[in-house]
């Protein structure tokens, strides 16, 4: 009976590494197609290239519709970054160590953003906008980009801060510090992992944000993705498959060199702290 169930747990965690392998390739081939053709010196996208060429991505340099869109598709992400940074810094702070009234009403509307479908969110503030004769501006682009983020970086960011013991903040107000430099001192550097954390998803959502930006932008205002989508209603050519390129660059490796820089610090400040204490 043993060896029985030992021969059906080894089946059984061979065909889960089976289905993960397939589910895994189903997802990341198209990408890795993407990659790929974006080199291929044919004009007509498709296997097997005719050879090995950058000019594609000469080509997209030289694109101004999609340099102008890069450039409007990073300073709306760093915007929104570093405003919900802050958003999210505030709120789980405020969340986590006050009790007040509406504090489940507050933390509900901040979360409800992440749990209603893009699209469906997207076509009802546009329906409310043209409500109230309001036109489409950068400015209401960019919130909206935020209104998207915030609750990732509020979930983040109070995850941490729950893990924060109280008795820090308590010390250093009974030595005499007041509370925003309690909040300064000891507060913020024990939570700038998911401040980093946050702000590079936030960075993230907005830079790789399709649905939202198709609704709420102004007229001829062209962001990445939505670029990307005009690009394919004309012709599908390995310009597109080198933008699409760096759109994955981007959009995932900023996450993992900020992780890795986030690590190094992080192992830097725990092999100082030995030598502090030695002095």
């Amino acid at each position: 009976m043993t060896v029985g169930r030992r021969k059906e747990g080894t089946w059984a965690w061979r065909l889960t590494g089976f289905v993960t392998l397939c589910v895994y390739i189903f997802m990341f081939a198209p990408i890795a197609a993407t990659v790929i053709l974006s080199f291929n010196a044919s004009m007509f996208g498709g296997f097997p290239m005719t050879g090995f060429s950058l000019q594609w991505y000469g080509k997209l340099m030289a694109n101004e519709a999609v340099l102008a869109a890069f450039r409007t598709s990073l300073w709306i992400a760093v915007l929104t970054a570093v405003v919900t940074t802050a958003i999210g810094v505030v709120t789980s702070f405020a969340l986590v160590r006050f009790e007040f009234p509406g504090k489940q009403t507050l933390s509900t509307l901040v979360i409800l953003p992440a749990l209603v479908p893009e699209t469906i969110l997207g076509v009802g503030l546009l329906v409310l906008i043209k409500a109230v004769d309001q036109p489409r501006t950068m400015l209401l682009l960019v919130l909206g980009h935020i209104l998207l983020a915030v609750p990732y970086v509020v979930l983040i960011t109070q995850a941490r801060m729950v893990g924060i013991r109280r008795v820090y903040e308590e010390a250093a107000l009974s030595l005499g510090a007041s509370r925003f430099s309690s909040f300064r001192e000891i507060t913020l550097p024990l939570l700038i992992p998911a401040v980093v954390a946050g702000a590079l998803l936030a960075f993230t959502i907005s830079f790789d944000n399709t649905s939202a930006s198709l609704f709420w932008r102004p007229a001829g205002v062209e962001t990445m993705p939505t670029q990307i989508l005009s690009m394919l209603k004309i012709s599908i050519s390995p310009e597109i498959n080198a933008l699409g390129t760096v759109m994955i660059l981007v959009t995932v490796g900023i996450p993992l060199i900020g992780g890795l820089l986030l690590q190094s610090l992080t192992r830097l400040k725990r092999r100082d702290e030995p030598k502090e204490e030695a002095r």
